[in-house]
């Protein structure tokens, strides 16, 4: 029998499967933390919510594992918070910055950490064991339906008016109807399912981002400039963590552009180690992350001894890619910012919408964020025959009212980091000046009082004088 304490290392019951052709009121692509928020709000409103997730659980996404104040108040809203406490993990206190040889520590707020609402790093299997759970028990409690290993291969469109597909590249003329998918994967039953409403949420190559982005609008996916490639490692007993809270570490080491170096704890001992590094910056340097996270940990002189006894855990070696939702600029902006979320029928979340911060490399709570939008943005009654158009674009703009002034802020910083003299003297600067800790700390918690960064003189002021 399963230990509760081990919960996310055994199975979760997601119930009968659904006929093939029948119709819900939402269907959601994917059952990471946005795509859970999302099929949980949507339940709670008494929304009849189809759920699907390539992964069977238990199983895991690749993650840095920190989850900051902002992911907290959903996780609190969704019932999960208590529980996910409840096992180990490490309580996060402060932010260690450095550039291999400038040391900054900056202390989160301390009512926060008294509350324990300033955030904690745990393993993402853990996160996400619980947010899909809690998102089955409501949708299935609300007369909805959950598969688990099901992916999407297949997007269903109309004319927007019950007539055929008008096919690729017909833009507002199409509309998404629903989906359809293989049970169980390659060789497994297909089964279609329809819905006036489709919420994409799977993550950086969705399949309903791809149908809305790159099939219908003819727009780009992806752009290397505003990528970021990432690999993390899982270490035992690093140097400076030997309890169970304390510092997240950041470090700007001399041999990466554009990219950096963390050491987080997620408890027990246990650290996610990991490297970041702009995708389009991966491709001026022969060196892969995997070989360049080695070099650091085996021979920066900051590092060499922390991890003179440490202990890999083998099989831990992940990589993935993040999708940017730094603002675009006049020649890259196609339609809107960062990248389109919507169409006729079907909005996007998350990864699927390239929402990950541009500095901390953080997504989870703007696809919280997003995922609670685009559930509440659906109304049952006057959007049964297909969610419109200008809901979309509604949708479209309050993602971006909301974020924008967040992910400008950080691609700003993310700017500012590819200098690395200005970095050094921000970094020494900063040790001395609370306005400057509080901005890195503002970047990083992605909170709206950032409006600093937005000016250059201030940035220009408190580094020179």
């Amino acid at each position: 029998m399963l230990r509760d304490d081990c919960f996310w290392e055994g199975p979760i019951d997601s119930g009968p499967i659904p006929e093939s052709g029948e119709q819900f009121d939402i269907i959601v692509v994917g059952g990471g933390p946005g795509g859970s928020a999302a099929a949980f709000y949507a339940a709670e409103r008494g929304l009849r919510v189809l759920l699907l997730e390539r992964r069977v659980f238990p199983d895991t996404k690749v993650c840095g594992d920190a989850v900051g104040g902002r992911s907290l108040s959903f996780i609190k809203e969704m019932g999960i918070k208590e529980r996910l406490e409840s096992g180990a993990h490490f309580r996060v206190l402060g932010i260690t910055f450095s550039d291999g040889k400038n040391f900054i520590e900056i202390p989160l707020p301390e009512d926060e950490i008294e509350a324990k609402e300033a955030g904690y790093s745990i393993p993402r299997i853990r996160t996400d064991w619980l947010l899909f759970n809690r998102a089955t028990e409501v949708v299935r409690e609300n007369g909805g339906a959950v598969i688990q290993g099901f992916p999407v291969k297949k997007v269903l469109y109309d004319d927007g008016r019950g007539g055929d597909d008008p096919g690729p590249g017909s833009g507002d003329s199409r509309r998404i109807i629903g989906i359809s998918g293989l049970r169980g994967g390659r060789g497994g039953e297909e089964l279609s399912f329809t819905a006036p409403f489709t919420i994409g949420a799977g993550g950086y190559n969705c399949p309903i981002a791809r149908g809305m982005v790159k099939d219908t609008y003819g727009e780009s996916m992806l752009m290397r400039k505003h990528m970021c490639g990432g690999f993390r490692q899982y270490w035992r007993n690093v140097g400076g963590f030997t309890t169970n809270s304390g510092n997240i570490e950041i470090h700007f080491v001399d041999n990466m552009v554009n990219g950096y170096f963390w050491i987080f704890g997620v408890g027990e001992g246990v650290c996610n180690v990991g490297i970041g590094m702009i995708m389009s910056d991966m491709d001026k340097t022969k060196k892969k992350l995997k070989s360049l996270q080695h070099e650091i940990i085996t021979s920066h002189p900051s590092f060499v001894e922390r991890f003179a006894d440490a202990e890999f855990v083998e099989g831990s070696s992940k990589g993935w890619q993040l999708p940017f939702g730094d603002p675009r600029n006049k020649k890259e902006l196609e339609s809107y910012q960062p990248r389109r979320a919507f169409m006729a029928g079907a909005v996007c979340i998350g990864d699927a919408a390239s929402l990950v911060d541009g500095f901390s490399g953080e997504g989870v709570s703007h696809a919280f964020i997003t995922g609670k939008m685009a559930a509440l943005g659906f109304d049952k009654e006057s959007h049964a025959k297909g969610f419109p158009l200008t809901a979309g674009a509604a949708y479209q703009q309050e993602l971006w009212k909301t974020l924008g002034p967040i992910l400008t802020n950080s691609y700003k910083m993310q700017k500012l980091i590819r200098r690395k003299w200005l970095l050094r003297r921000f970094l020494k600067k900063a040790k001395v000046k609370p306005g400057l800790q509080d901005m890195l700390l503002e970047a990083l918690a992605n909170k709206e009082e950032q409006e600093m960064i937005h000016n250059k003189w201030f940035i220009a002021r408190q580094v020179f004088f």
